[in-house]
């Protein structure tokens, strides 16, 4: 983080100087679907050949590694798939596309996947998936993606592209396995990275039928500005005043005192899967340009810019998510824009990382998560249940009282065990470190005879904004699933 944030002020005003008029040479990122299911490129590499799991009755499993593509002349991306089904001669016709390490040695699935492979046939197919620093030529293959891209101005040089390429490349590899793979329905998920892979197959591969990302990106683009620099000064001068509290021992904030260090390493991290104003500015690139690529690098996976062509092609999807993570900054226009959006949000909830970061709600590591996916999952392939419609929600401040009257209506029919209503009072803007300590408070739904619930929110007078959600379980076949109503903010 010091390395891009230090230099701020004086960058940004040599940016904002460059011609607003400029014709861009942005290229969006695009994908070439019939090279992705072109077994013939694959160059399989058997690492290991189907045999038993050790210690996993009924299940065997195979390793190989794939191409996943040559992203640009004389540079191949290989990664390691494993392949789990059952020992029976019975085909899988349902399966789950996730993601492994990118260690070349067998991985197995756990929780949900593992039981919907146990217990229901399901076939899993595991692609290594990991930061582009860490992917072979490891500490190299990063710099040559952020070199081409400052060269060609193609949105093909970016995560989300070859995340995405990844998992399709690793249904290919699957489909070539043909004596254990004929799959019918197709379910792609994972967290953060691995969600925006999974939103990727989802929007643009159609052999893929259903997704569930975790912590992934919906409308807005996530984390910081791609052009690190070229967009949110404020934000950016405030995540440094935020740090500045930070130091060891006590703080005013409450936070460990690691915190500091850990919240600058994770930026040093994303910022090595993204460019800085300096080099863009070095290159060539006009403010209109950066600006433009800070959309384009995730366009692929921003599902909210593509509903028509997913609906149109009935792709069933579900996000789960957190309210206090920067990677799904736009909650609250996808609450406003698309309030059907279908959808989890845990209130508090933050995307992930050390726990030296001072994080003590991650939201892939809560029960809610593995609950929801086995229950999306047992819905897609087998019908065993149904997918909660998003409520609808309605709020009215009653000045006489400072009472916000929050109406939350579910679909009717639904065997309700459990709903609350969270709120946070003043929330920090989006793409702040401070939003992501953000706290909430919740209380549980009073029963009502009708699917209509009424609660009421005191607003303290200190208070110019409340952000709410309701969120849901429901069971359904002896399975729970928890839903959200749409993010909504009362602004005084």
């Amino acid at each position: 983080m010091k390395r891009t944030l230090n230099a701020i002020a004086f960058l940004c005003f040599v940016a904002f100087s460059l011609s607003l008029f400029a014709e861009s040479g942005v290229k969006p990122a695009t994908i070439d679907i019939a090279a992705i299911q072109d077994a013939s490129t694959l160059e399989t590499k058997v690492l290991q050949e189907w045999q038993p799991v050790a210690k996993l009755k009924g299940v065997k499993q195979k390793l190989v590694e794939i191409t996943v593509c040559e992203w640009w002349p004389g540079q191949k991306v290989r990664l390691p798939v494993t392949f789990c089904a059952p020992e029976s001669s019975a085909l899988c016709t349902n399966v789950i596309v996730g993601n492994m390490g990118l260690a070349s040695k067998p991985a197995v699935p756990s929780g949900a996947m593992l039981e919907l492979l146990t217990q229901h046939g399901v076939g899993v197919v595991l692609v290594g998936m990991g930061t582009i620093d860490a992917m072979e030529p490891k500490g190299e293959l990063h710099l040559g993606m952020k070199q081409h891209l400052l060269d060609s101005k193609d949105a093909r040089y970016t995560p989300a592209w070859i995340w995405g390429m990844s998992d399709m490349r690793g249904l290919t590899a699957a489909i070539a396995e043909s004596s254990v793979f004929q799959p019918k329905k197709v379910l792609a998920t994972g967290g953060s990275k691995r969600g925006v892979g999974a939103a990727v197959c989802g929007i643009h591969d159609s052999r893929f039928t259903a997704i569930m990302p975790v912590v992934a990106p919906i409308l807005g683009n996530p984390g910081s500005a791609y052009v690190r620099g070229s967009f949110l000064q404020k934000e950016d001068a405030m995540n440094i005043e935020f740090l500045n509290q930070i130091s060891p021992g006590s703080n005013p904030l409450g936070l460990p005192a690691t915190a500091r260090q850990s919240l600058e390493e994770r930026e040093e991290r994303r910022l090595d899967q993204a460019i800085t104003i300096q080099q863009a500015l070095a290159a060539g690139w006009t403010e209109e340009e950066m600006r433009q690529m800070n959309d384009e690098a995730w366009n692929l996976c921003k599902i909210a810019k593509h509903l028509d062509r997913v609906r149109n092609k009935g792709l069933e999807y579900f996000y789960h998510v957190g309210t206090n993570d920067n990677v799904c900054p736009s909650l609250m226009d996808l609450g406003r824009i698309h309030p059907e959006f279908p959808l989890y949000i845990l209130p508090g909830g933050q995307h992930g990382g050390p726990t030296t970061s001072g994080f003590t709600l991650q939201t892939p590591t809560q029960p809610e998560a593995d609950e929801n996916f086995y229950a999306f999952a047992r819905h897609h392939f087998f019908n065993d249940r149904s997918i909660p419609p998003t409520p609808k929600v309605k709020s009215e401040f009653d000045a006489a009282t400072n009472k916000l009257k929050v109406t939350i209506t579910v679909a009717p029919g639904q065997k309700i065990t459990r709903q609350s209503l969270s709120w946070c009072e003043n929330r920090h803007p989006p793409y702040t470190l401070a939003a992501e300590y953000d706290a909430w408070q919740s209380r549980e739904i009073q029963a009502s005879p009708t699917n209509t619930h009424i609660e009421w929110i005191q607003v303290p007078s200190s208070a110019n904004s409340i952000d709410f959600i309701s969120t849901h379980t429901s069971i359904g076949n002896e399975i729970p699933f928890h839903f959200s109503s749409p993010y909504q903010r009362w602004r005084r």
